[in-house]
């Protein structure tokens, strides 16, 4: 536990300074103001906090207090996670995870975290997480921010991924509006394609009925094309 929780510390620090040390006078304006800004270090905070209430409260308990009420997840199929998660008992030793890389829209309200998982059985794989600031543009200044997870999916690898020296941290292009005829599409036949409010992040999550799936997540870039930042795929089961 005090591993876990110094390495947590440390990665919310290197990611503060890897995703641009101190704030511009824009930056810091939009913060009195309460206007949307871009904060890559909120999510790694809420991660770390994810992964110690884990610890602390139990794995499925954890799960149940991040989600919004529409969170999914897959089961194998898409779920509700709430609905999924009620009548699921913590396990004796919860998973540990660490954020490896943050991916957020441009207005700050949504963000794709993807990382590294370890548990009791000695096994590892990556998770990916979508992350979603409640009440965005409605929050008055004086509030804190909340946020809640709508997507998360782990996969098991052979291989544990390598520890990163930091957390990088990506965000997307401020320089154009996008229309909304030119956001990417989902590529499997069920599933939810969901964008930020300002459609500078797109990401979706969908399975075929060979029971394939696949997880992406595009992020604006400055000419309003998109770029494929985070993706993998599963294949169907072997018959």
């Amino acid at each position: 536990m005090r591993l876990f929780a110094a390495f947590g510390i440390a990665l919310l620090l290197a990611s503060c300074a890897a995703s641009g040390g101190r704030p511009s006078d824009r930056e810091r304006y939009n913060r009195v103001m309460g206007n949307p800004v871009a904060n890559p270090s909120a999510i790694v905070q809420a991660e770390l906090a994810f992964a110690r209430l884990a610890q602390e409260k139990g794995q499925w308990t954890a799960f149940r207090e991040t989600a919004s009420d529409d969170a999914i997840m897959f089961t194998p199929d898409l779920v509700n996670a709430q609905e999924w998660l009620k009548s699921k008992a913590d396990p004796p030793q919860a998973v540990t995870w660490q954020p490896h890389h943050i991916y957020m829209s441009c207005d700050g309200s949504m963000a794709v975290s993807t990382g590294a998982w370890q548990n009791a059985k000695g096994e590892s794989g990556h998770f990916t997480t979508i992350w979603q600031q409640q009440d965005f543009g409605q929050r008055r200044p004086d509030r804190p921010i909340e946020w809640k997870w709508v997507f998360d999916d782990g996969q098991a690898l052979d291989t544990p991924l390598p520890e990163p020296d930091y957390v990088e941290t990506d965000v997307a292009s401020c320089k154009t509006k996008i229309p909304t005829g030119s956001l990417p599409t989902g590529s499997t036949e069920k599933g939810k394609t969901a964008t930020s409010p300002d459609r500078s992040l797109v990401w979706h999550a969908g399975f075929n009925a060979d029971g394939s799936r696949v997880v992406s997540a595009d992020l604006a870039q400055d000419d309003g094309s998109f770029k494929r930042v985070h993706e993998y795929k599963i294949p169907a089961p072997a018959s």
